[in-house]
């Protein structure tokens, strides 16, 4: 990130513009106004290419574990500065309990020509004293981080490198996904060993998007007392609509590991 600088804000809803070479790309929320139904939590939304196509759908870019945790409660900023913030955030159960303190880094990173890079990651401390386990059986996907695409007449294209299409993706590990629409394309990477290990979660049809799991039915997710759980998703947003060589040479830069074609 650069030296701090003064950020830009709106009022209604709280939020922060993010830039890239002072040019607006997203937009975070910290205080939303959603239903309590809807696990109420930030997120970043819109984001856009470097041309200006929007590439999120509400609520956008969040992370949410809804079988577990009613809402997330904005605490305050460690750092807040146009191309990103550190921030904490308060995870709340039944009757407002807190159970994780959160802290979260975004970051706008610099790519190829007509491509950026968000930098998301979350770092959860249990605060309870006792377990907590995310995912397991009787559970739904276990939640975690999660982009809302953009609906269009046409689905989007899903790859990685080890396979075309929802079914060769959805619930696999891979360490980078591709989805693809006429004139956008985001790829996904998970920037530590941790999350590329988790599974990916891919929708292309009525509600598309990418999500990366916490953790799962078959694979749940047990923090101790005071333990604290990382995990790092960088995303490339380009303009355009690419191929799989291409998509792989730019996942190769969003992470400690070289890409795979």
């Amino acid at each position: 990130m650069n030296a701090p600088t003064k950020a830009s804000f709106t009022n209604r809803p709280p939020c922060t513009v993010l830039r890239h070479e002072n040019r607006p790309v997203g937009m975070y929320v910290h205080r939303p106004q959603l239903a309590g139904t809807l696990a109420p939590r930030p997120y970043l939304h819109p984001v856009r290419t470097l041309g200006g196509t929007t590439v999120t759908e509400q609520p956008g870019v969040s992370m949410a574990v809804p079988d577990a945790y009613g809402s997330q409660r904005h605490l305050g900023w460690l750092l807040r500065d146009p191309d990103g913030f550190v921030e904490e955030l308060s995870w709340g159960g039944a009757g407002g309990r807190q159970l994780l303190l959160e802290r979260r880094t975004v970051a706008v990173r610099p790519l190829s020509a007509g491509c950026w890079a968000l930098d998301f990651t979350t770092a959860l401390t249990n605060v309870t004293g006792q377990e907590i386990g995310i995912g397991g059986a009787g559970s739904g996907s276990g939640g975690g981080f999660f982009w809302s695409a953009p609906r269009h007449p046409q689905p989007p294209r899903v790859f990685s490198a080890g396979g075309e299409g929802e079914a060769a993706v959805d619930g696999r590990c891979a360490d980078w996904v591709a989805l693809a629409a006429e004139d956008w394309t985001l790829v996904f990477a998970g920037a530590t060993g941790d999350t590329r290990s988790a599974p990916w979660h891919v929708r292309t049809g009525e509600h598309p998007g990418v999500g990366s799991a916490l953790g799962t039915r078959e694979r749940p997710l047990t923090i101790a007392p005071a333990d604290t759980v990382t995990r790092r998703i960088v995303t490339a947003v380009a303009d355009g609509c690419l191929q799989r060589d291409e998509a792989a040479r730019i996942a190769g830069q969003l992470s400690d590991k070289g890409a795979a074609v």
